[in-house]
């Protein structure tokens, strides 16, 4: 009778490999947000540069939209029609969901060109859909404050880890090592 791993390596492996690839990736995030001062609020680049392209991207469709760093902590305000509407904390630029998403990638790998390739090109898709997520969210909150507790803790995040969970199948289904053993 073989053994528990024996049974289920292919599991195991697939585990090993995205607790690791999850564990290297935070990491270097976190090393990364370490040469930031929140306790002086400052605010790091990815999060800066997400608000700024939240903030074009409303104007690039004819809306009066500001960003003002907030004095009270790491974050922007958003200004939108000249009413602050919400902010941007540093776990509003897609990045935990990036990492999540480069190590489900990673563990079901097995060529590095088109890992590496999906990883690009999805984690590009995924901060460019949060980055208008975020505008849109922005947008609901002005018109329909109220529903704002559904739009920012349910409809938008089922959005972005929706199509995160459709790269998966597609990653899984097309390009992995699992679909080229069906075949």
């Amino acid at each position: 009778m073989k053994n528990i791993f024996q049974q289920h390596q292919v599991f195991f492996i697939f585990l090993t490999k995205f607790l690791l690839s999850y564990f290297i990736v935070t990491i270097l995030y976190s090393f990364y947000l370490d040469q930031y001062h929140t306790q002086k609020n400052e605010v790091d680049g990815i999060t800066h540069f997400v608000a700024e392209q939240t903030k074009n991207s409303l104007i690039f469709f004819d809306a009066n939209c500001e960003i003002i760093k907030h004095e009270f902590e790491p974050s922007y305000k958003i200004i939108y029609n000249s009413k602050y509407i919400a902010r941007i904390v540093e776990g509003c630029n897609s990045i935990s969901v990036i990492i999540l998403f480069i190590s489900f990638i990673f563990a079901f790998s097995n060529r590095y060109i088109p890992t590496f390739s999906f990883i690009f090109f999805g984690a590009l898709l995924i901060f460019i859909l949060n980055i208008f997520r975020i505008a849109l969210l922005t947008v609901g909150l002005y018109n329909y404050p109220e529903y704002g507790t559904f739009l920012h803790d349910i409809l938008f995040p089922l959005i972005i880890y929706g199509v995160v969970f459709v790269l998966w199948v597609v990653w899984v289904l097309k390009f992995s090592a699992y679909a080229k053993e069906k075949k």
